[in-house]
């Protein structure tokens, strides 16, 4: 299961996936979005690329929320919060040994997805990271059913997955005690 964050990635894993045997699919936003991943790196199927150091707290996104988690990351830096920013753009099969040294460390753990907070990567990260003694935050869609609306900013205002709701999920895991 992938879920590219930009047309960039989107066409370096559509390559990959060719290469790939087996069954496959890709979670592909038609809206432009804007490019944040480095055009000369690398792709590979099931590896994670850090966005954002940061040493408070780790935010794992997919999809569009990668760009909403690096805003974040600035929004919570002006308030002296190190936000580290993975982006996870491959889903199943995750890579459990790069989420744990992500992990490592942090007060907290918060997860950004444009999708269902069911089964999705919140649900993988938790599961991942059961035995870790760290608070876990999920963002994304409730479990509802969607919408329509003129355009994708609105559905984003609507489930609550712009910027400034990662970062309340962020400050939310950091005050656990």
């Amino acid at each position: 299961v992938l879920s590219p964050c930009d047309a960039v990635e989107t066409e370096k894993m559509v390559k990959a996936m060719v290469e790939q045997k087996g069954p496959m699919y890709i979670r592909i936003n038609r809206n432009d979005l804007p490019i944040v991943t480095n055009p000369d790196e690398e792709y590979h199927i099931g590896k994670m690329t850090q966005m954002v150091d940061g040493k408070d707290v780790v935010i794992f996104a997919t999809g569009v929320m990668v760009q909403q988690s690096m805003e974040a990351a600035k929004i919570l830096g002006k308030e002296g919060i190190s936000a580290r920013v993975v982006n996870v753009s491959t889903i199943k099969p995750l890579d459990t040994e790069a989420l744990e040294a992500y992990a490592e460390g942090m007060k907290g753990v918060v997860t950004a997805e444009e999708h269902n907070v069911i089964g999705g990567l919140g649900s993988a990260v938790c599961s991942a990271l059961s035995k870790k003694r760290v608070p876990i935050e999920i963002l994304g869609v409730g479990d509802r059913f969607g919408t329509s609306a003129e355009n994708y900013s609105i559905l984003l205002k609507h489930y609550g997955l712009e910027a400034e709701d990662v970062a309340k999920k962020v400050r939310s895991v950091l005050a656990y005690k």
